[in-house]
């Protein structure tokens, strides 16, 4: 067990029973009271945030996490099925780890996924992806109004808002994290 002084921000802590991550992690010494942690944490299952003040000298069980890059083959009803790129293993990770950003993930990219004890605990896509528009409306002769943005389908069948001078077949780039247009991918 490690004491409360070991702890450092993104580390994985076994508490009450459940995985949380610390997200801020401050000492404080009060006046004339007792110095302590202030951690924020978020559960790892939940995302509910979590805030609590460790004593110095409190025992803590900080887990182990191993983070390594898959690469995201196919969709497997509330799961997606991950490669290790190094050792060709196969594992089901729950979609709902990666939160909406999930819908923009294209077969063949890669991922990071955190594991503790052989359970995902953690995964994240890239901050954005290239994809091929499929559907969209073509644009009105006239309509050329300053930051005039449309409706448009993507490869992944997530839908997204474009520009008008986005056609069907072009790639454009987007921000998985928020689900915007960034920009129209040349070549």
């Amino acid at each position: 067990m490690a004491k409360a002084s070991d702890i450092k921000n993104g580390n994985i802590l076994r508490f009450n029973g459940e995985l949380v991550q610390v997200e801020d992690f401050l000492h404080r010494t009060p006046g004339n009271l007792r110095a302590f942690y202030q951690a924020r944490m978020r559960n790892v299952r939940s995302g509910k945030l979590v805030e609590y003040r460790f004593r110095t000298d409190e025992e803590v069980d900080i887990r182990r996490v191993e983070t390594s890059d898959y690469q995201y083959l196919y969709e497997d009803g509330d799961s997606l099925v991950v490669m290790d790129n190094a050792t060709y293993d196969q594992h089901n990770v729950p979609k709902m780890l990666f939160g909406s950003a999930v819908k923009f993930l294209k077969e063949g990219t890669n991922v990071i996924v955190a594991f503790e004890s052989d359970e995902p605990i953690i995964g994240s896509i890239p901050g954005s992806a290239e994809l091929e528009i499929t559907y969209t409306e073509p644009a009105v002769k006239g309509d050329t109004s300053t930051g005039a943005m449309k409706n448009a389908t993507v490869e992944t069948g997530a839908e997204i808002r474009v520009p008008l001078f986005i056609n069907i077949g072009d790639k454009v780039k987007v921000d998985t994290a928020t689900g915007t247009y960034v920009e129209r991918v040349k070549g």
